[in-house]
């Protein structure tokens, strides 16, 4: 196979790659009705005029299943931290004692489930787009190099069964993530 052919396909593969490690991270902002530190990667708290990330600014725990504690490392920041989660729309309403803050997870309604679902769908969705997308670049870039025509079929077509490969690793991840919402 011709060197730029490799070149790129290992470019789609690489960029079809970044599209599913996006889809993950997103989706572990997607909660599925128990408490999870990851759920607060968002929040980001005004510290000093900088907006800087919730985990540099205070310890995120959970002392069980649908409780969050946020224990910041400077009590002066509690209002700032309160008012980044407020802002995140995470759909939390923080309680603050003095010391620190608390958060209890409601549990899910069967229609927050199904937006939850509705939601992840979209992210998958948009993920598949981008799979897309690179196969597309894939394609015409291999249509300008100097290479036979049977070259360039097969390498479109090497193309197109990566792209089934990662779309079908897409499905996947949907499922699981599906079926962990919809577990009461």
């Amino acid at each position: 196979m011709n060197e730029e052919i490799i070149i790129i396909n290992d470019t789609a593969k690489e960029s079809m790659d970044l599209s599913v490690k996006h889809l993950e991270k997103e989706l572990l902002n997607i909660r599925a009705g128990k408490a999870n530190p990851i759920m607060l990667n968002a929040v980001m708290v005004e510290y000093y005029g900088t907006p800087t990330p919730l985990s540099q600014v205070a310890n995120v725990n959970t002392p069980d299943g649908r409780t969050l504690s946020i224990q910041p490392w400077e009590k002066t920041l509690l209002p700032e931290i309160e008012k980044g989660i407020l802002q995140a729309n995470l759909g939390f309403n923080p309680m603050n004692n003095g010391e620190s803050l608390m958060i209890n997870i409601p549990p899910l309604t069967e229609e927050r489930r199904r937006e939850l679902v509705k939601l992840v769908k979209t992210e998958v969705e948009n993920t598949k787009i981008g799979i897309r997308n690179a196969r597309k670049d894939a394609n015409n870039e291999i249509k300008k190099t100097d290479t036979s025509e049977d070259l360039q079929k097969n390498a479109e077509i090497d193309i197109q069964e990566l792209t089934d490969q990662y779309i079908t690793k897409v499905d996947e991840i949907l499922n699981v993530k599906e079926k962990e919402i919809l577990t009461v």
